[in-house]
């Protein structure tokens, strides 16, 4: 099964190349991250309404009053990035939706109490000044990168490998699978989280995940697991056999295919069975695409055709 999957992974690398020629807390669980969303939520709505009394009593410090609001949006903004993995795509739009209508509100009060003020959120690009212009730009923070953990077990800055992890019997927490290129990962067993990071032309196969697998800045990337919840971030040329409870989600992908959960190996039945994953649900082909929320299908992803599948 694997050697067919690089097969299909080989064909599909050489038709490309014919035609080119942190630190928030994460809650694993919904109810305590929207519990702690709300808070935050109705502590920044405070802070807005105020705004017009701070206007009224002391108008030099607006600045900072918005400073300080732009911060507390930011850091809710970064909250549900970092928790978005485990969280239903409802609960994921429904919280961006309130993130942007709190930012909508700050610049709508920026433009009638500061009308002549330069504002913008902190996690913004910060726009280029003229060079006649001696001001200095303050560095804004860079894109607040999905949550890995650097401490668990895992491979990380191989080239070239084949990298086995056999945990049949074992109980390993989270698992790391991190700045590889051209390699092929094959974990037996279960791990409880997996994070991906970094991959480029390699392929990874995955027995059951008991939690959640997270993926991020993928390239002509084949994977193959089995997980409760599975969200990807900035995938490319990448196929996904996937066997998941919860409706796969992506984010600032594109040209990613999938197809059902095809992995093979002797106890495999067992590991399912243990893990809550040997019904098969057919969410695989549930995709969500957090940047495409229209009611056609999104052109970021696609089916994997059966005549090309591993």
């Amino acid at each position: 099964m694997v050697e067919r999957l690089n097969k299909c992974h080989q064909s599909r690398s050489d038709n490309n190349n014919e035609s080119e020629s942190s630190s928030s807390p994460a809650f694993e669980s919904t109810s305590s991250f929207l519990t702690q969303f709300s808070n935050l939520k109705s502590s920044i709505e405070s802070q807005l309404t105020h705004s017009h009394s701070v206007s009224s009593s002391d108008p030099s410090q607006l600045k900072p009053h918005f400073e300080q609001i732009s911060t507390s949006i930011s850091y809710l903004e970064k909250l549900v990035t970092e928790n978005s993995y485990f969280l239903p795509s409802y609960d994921v739009r429904s919280s961006l939706k309130t993130i942007a209508d709190l930012k909508h509100t700050l610049e709508t009060l920026i433009s009638q109490l500061l009308p002549k003020k330069k504002f913008s959120f902190k996690n913004k690009a910060a726009t280029k000044k003229d060079t006649t212009n001696n001001n200095t730009v303050t560095p804004q923070e860079p894109k607040q990168p999905l949550p890995l953990n650097r401490d668990s077990l895992g491979f990380r800055n191989k080239s070239g490998e084949l990298l086995v992890g056999d945990f049949r019997g074992s109980e390993v927490g989270k698992f790391t699978v991190s700045d590889l290129n051209s390699c092929e990962v094959r974990i037996i067993g279960c791990v409880s989280t997996l994070f991906i990071h970094r991959l480029k032309d390699s392929r990874v196969y995955v027995g059951p995940v008991m939690s959640s697998v997270l993926i991020e800045d993928v390239e002509g990337c084949v994977f193959a697991m089995a997980s409760h919840q599975i969200r990807i971030h900035a995938a490319t040329r990448s196929d996904f056999y996937l066997k998941v409870r919860s409706r796969p989600i992506i984010e600032d992908s594109n040209g990613v295919r999938f197809a059902s959960y095809c992995l093979r190996y002797e106890g495999i039945k067992e590991d399912l069975r243990g893990a809550g994953l040997d019904a098969e649900i057919g969410n695989w082909g549930n995709v969500d695409d957090l940047k495409w929320l229209r009611a056609m299908q999104s052109p970021n992803w696609l089916i994997l055709p059966e005549n090309v599948r591993g």
